[in-house]
């Protein structure tokens, strides 16, 4: 699959180079516009023209059974529907599926699996913002997942990544109300996205790793979404030990980061951030020692 929207979905050296695993699920290549212009009157009375994301609604139906209606831009609405199921753990092997057909005109993405009943095991609840997730929701899918192994990161490399996603926000530089999630190996670039939710963008890079059968050792998930219990638990769960936001971490981000023993570094931007679990992990430089 190729990106959709190329200003909301960027595909780094890595990521193209990246081809799809044997017997992966097949796809469409459903489009969408991101933006739209509106009109709005400022302070002085006067009437100006502004870019507005447009997040559409796009149901997820898994074998006839409709599982969660998603808001989203659309840049990579396979890649979200193959990474919201496998984030939920309601798939493990993507040859479980046979297809994922996005109908932008209907809104809805059909997910085909191999034995045809998929759909009926949707039972637990999921993830995310405005689900009423509790606390001791996010303990139970604490259970099963293995700690992650967190390498010695430079100090430059974060500073790296910084700089790179200020060059991959197009959406938000013309109109703001969005997020950006992406995938580094180092300071190398392989996935970027943005959307209407962070959840969406780890979604979406989950989807594209298990398409392409990308390992999460040694690569470094950047949002600029609060990282919170489920946000750390997604990450975890696709095997990412570090993860670096410019916004702040929540006390069961902090904790569970720390029991898998990850890397999470918040509000960096500008030369600066906070590393709340796994500071002896950072190499300063000694001319970066004040």
């Amino acid at each position: 699959m190729e990106p959709n929207d190329p200003s909301a979905l960027v595909l780094g050296p890595g990521g193209r180079a990246s081809t799809r695993v044997p017997g992966a699920p097949r796809l469409s290549a459903a489009s969408a516009a991101p933006l739209r212009e509106i009109a709005a009157v400022d302070e002085q009375g006067v009437t100006r023209m502004l870019q507005v994301p447009i997040e559409r609604p796009l149901t997820l139906m898994v074998d006839g059974r409709e599982i969660v209606t998603l808001m989203t831009l659309g840049a990579a609405p396979e890649w979200l529907a193959l990474g919201y199921l496998r984030n939920q753990r309601l798939i493990e092997d993507l040859t479980d599926i046979r297809s994922v057909e996005v109908d932008w005109t209907l809104g809805v993405a059909r997910v085909i699996s191999r034995q045809g009943d998929l759909g009926g095991r949707a039972a637990s609840p999921p993830l995310g913002c405005g689900l009423g997730t509790a606390f001791g929701d996010v303990l139970q899918r604490f259970d099963g997942i293995a700690p992650v192994t967190a390498a010695t990161i430079p100090q430059a490399t974060i500073f790296a990544v910084l700089d790179s996603m200020r060059r991959h926000d197009a959406i938000h530089r013309a109109a703001g109300s969005v997020h950006s999630c992406a995938l580094f190996q180092g300071d190398a670039l392989m996935v970027a996205v943005e959307d209407v939710s962070r959840h969406n963008g780890v979604d979406m890079l989950a989807g594209f790793m298990r398409m392409h059968g990308v390992n999460g050792a040694g690569k470094i998930l950047f949002s600029t979404g609060r990282l919170t219990g489920e946000m750390v638990l997604k990450a975890a769960h696709n095997g990412i030990p570090v993860m670096i936001s410019r916004n702040g971490t929540t006390a069961s981000g902090h904790e569970l980061a720390g029991k898998l023993g990850m890397t999470l570094i918040g509000r960096a931007a500008s030369g600066r951030y906070l590393c709340y679990v796994g500071a002896e992990r950072i190499a300063r430089d000694a001319a970066d020692i004040t």
